[in-house]
């Protein structure tokens, strides 16, 4: 193949197809995508076989790329959240009659075709396919070559259910993993509304840099949470467990921790035995580091200049005793890449602080950054976490893939 153009017309003809579509049409596409990925269980598991051999298993992304049974299962739930939720296509938005007797109508309407370059992660297949058909778009989806086989059967499991619904399959199209295509898709203008990418940094420089079509961040997670010295400390360290180590391979797991240095030396050895039945590795600054040494914790390594700011995505973390609530705010601004940033305190003045002076997507006092996500958001599935501040922040969910019409009916007048 020498070019991607004719997928990219044929994905543009076919979004005005689906931009016509019914709720109830709609909700019948994703009824029977959440029935066909149960009866294709297994051979989604095959093909996703293929891809984790590939992959060292120390590799990070393997977790994201794994899809067993209990996934593919939710996958299909989170289908049904969506269905839940308002068709955000057509909405009126105003409606306002001037003195001029003209009629204004700001109406929500499909962005069109929608872009998606992601690594690998196979559920973002179903999730960008099913949130961009429902809000009456067409897709154009480019997944890593870590993930082929599974995004290959995925697509074609979307295909025969459009199929069968009646609508071209066109409506979701899977590039080949060539990247010579990326920037083909990049310049792609006249087919393409809008790219989002997801996934490492390195992947949203590349594309911010390189795409003449609009871009939407949905930027990588350091996230922090700090334990201030009022903190309830078994609350604070079942918190920060959950944090790192219930699935450290996504964006709003825990990558460091700041802690008040008046309580470091209670606080943090309440968190060896559960980052041990993990083996957390700790880049630990000299108070941290210290203070783990003498509780014998062995995976333990002295922080450096590049421990903080990392996203590690694996059983990693860093820590930092800080002075004081400023002192790990300013910490925060100098590291954080605004994503999802947590407090744990009982001093609801510096709670309200932190919430409104930290300039992240999503703030937290006296919970896991790992809610950080459409489904926990009550918003169904996501495409990603947007870190930028324009069109969407935070969970990228089907509210925001629409934009805006004016409709303007007038009997004659002129200005």
């Amino acid at each position: 193949m020498e070019s991607i153009q004719y997928l990219l017309e044929a994905t543009n003809k076919a979004a005005v197809e689906v931009g016509k579509l019914t709720v109830v049409s709609k909700h019948a596409i994703l009824k029977d995508l959440a029935a066909a990925l149960l009866s294709q269980t297994e051979i989604i598991i095959a093909e996703n076989a293929k891809d984790l051999q590939r992959m060292e298993d120390n590799n990070p992304k393997k977790d994201r790329l794994l899809l067993n049974a209990q996934r593919i299962k939710d996958l299909s739930d989170s289908l049904y959240d969506i269905l839940k939720l308002e068709d955000p296509s057509g909405k009126v938005l105003s409606d306002n009659t001037m003195s001029n007797g003209l009629n204004i109508q700001k109406i929500a309407v499909p962005i069109g075709v929608v872009g998606v370059i992601y690594e690998a992660r196979p559920n973002v297949t179903i999730d960008v396919a099913a949130l961009c058909l429902y809000a009456g778009n067409g897709v154009v989806l480019r997944g890593g070559s870590d993930a082929e086989f599974t995004n290959e059967i995925l697509v074609k499991i979307i295909h025969s259910v459009l199929e069968k619904n009646g609508v071209s399959k066109d409506a979701v199209s899977l590039l080949p993993v060539d990247r010579k295509f990326v920037k083909e898709l990049l310049a792609a203008v006249k087919w393409v509304d809008i790219i989002i990418p997801r996934g490492s940094q390195q992947l949203i420089d590349f594309v911010r840099e390189n795409s003449k079509v609009p871009t939407i961040e949905t930027g990588a997670g350091v996230c922090h949470t700090y334990i201030e010295r009022t903190a309830d400390l078994d609350m604070a360290a079942q918190i920060v467990i959950n944090a790192k180590t219930q699935r450290p391979s996504v964006c709003n797991s825990l990558d460091t921790v700041l802690v008040d240095k008046d309580i470091a030396k209670e606080f943090l050895p309440k968190l060896i035995d559960g980052f041990n039945a993990y083996d957390v590795e700790i880049f630990a600054d000299e108070t941290a580091y210290n203070i783990f040494k003498n509780s014998s914790y062995q995976h333990l390594q002295p922080a450096n200049g590049d421990s903080f700011g990392m996203e590690y995505l694996s059983q990693k973390c860093s820590i930092k005793a800080v002075e004081s609530f400023d002192d790990a705010l300013a910490h925060i601004r100098k590291y954080s890449s605004r994503h999802s940033e947590a407090i744990v305190s009982k001093d609801e003045t510096l709670c309200e602080r932190f919430l409104n002076e930290v300039d992240a997507a999503a703030v937290y006092t006296n919970a896991s950054t790992r809610f950080t996500d459409g489904g926990c958001f009550g918003l169904g599935a996501e495409i990603g976490i947007s870190t930028q501040k324009l069109h969407a922040r935070g969970p990228f969910a089907l509210e925001k893939l629409t934009t805006e019409k004016w409709k303007v009916r007038g009997s004659g007048q002129t200005r």
